[in-house]
């Protein structure tokens, strides 16, 4: 594959993870896990008002993390839960294979910096 093509699959994935990196859209994707809901309904889950709601939704639309609906007056969203999977499975490929030579069976735990910095990194000793 062309070092440009990588770069750009790299940069785009960076952008989808910012995306998925903000509290309050995290909020708002889990909210509408389950079913359909419309921004008042939204709002009333999360606790977040206009104009922070839509401004969060757009930014899940534009990533494709979320499907929107109109009837009539009001948009439905919920996560699509296809994207999620194409996520999933790319987080998974950087994982690398189970049992990868250099991997350890029972992995240390993670070790979180000062700070409150994200868990899913992992420290091996």
């Amino acid at each position: 594959m062309p070092q440009s093509h990588l770069a750009a699959e790299f940069e785009a994935t960076a952008e989808l993870l910012r995306a998925l990196g903000h509290p309050v859209r995290l909020q708002i994707l889990h909210a509408v896990r389950e079913r359909p809901l419309a921004v008042g309904e939204i709002e009333d889950a999360t606790g977040i008002g206009q104009p922070g709601l839509s401004q969060q939704l757009s930014i899940l639309r534009k990533a494709e993390l979320v499907l929107s609906q109109r009837n009539g007056k009001q948009v439905f969203y919920q996560v699509d839960g296809a994207r999620m999977a194409e996520i999933a499975q790319a987080l998974t490929v950087l994982g690398g294979e189970a049992g990868e030579e250099g991997r350890t069976s029972a992995p240390s735990p993670a070790v979180t910096p000062q700070g409150g910095a994200a868990r899913f990194a992992r420290v091996f000793r």
